[in-house]
């Protein structure tokens, strides 16, 4: 089955984009448009990245870094919680021989 395709119409940075994407993901893409368009008026607010290429480019990497810690920060709490998990096995063990 084929997903339907539209055509959606974002704003970043006071510019009108369209972009296809299918139906069920219209809602998601907005909100990234929103959070992209966000990110930038950020940083040109900032008065230190001038040209529309380069605001892009500092979110861009901006989003990046989140998503990248976001996952970092997954991955340790993965790791603790199996940790974890791992010692309680271990106690529940002990306690059950005796």
């Amino acid at each position: 089955m084929s997903k339907q395709s539209t055509t959606v119409e974002v704003k970043i940075l006071d510019k009108e984009y369209l972009v296809a994407c299918p139906e069920e993901e219209q809602e998601a893409l907005i909100r990234a448009a929103r959070h992209l368009d966000h990110k930038m008026r950020e940083i040109r607010s900032s008065g230190k990245v001038f040209g529309v290429e380069r605001i892009a480019v500092m979110a861009a990497l901006n989003i990046t870094h989140e998503l990248l810690e976001q996952d970092s920060m997954s991955d340790a709490t993965s790791s603790i919680l199996k940790a974890m998990d791992s010692k309680l096995d271990d106690a529940l063990g002990e306690n059950s021989g005796h």
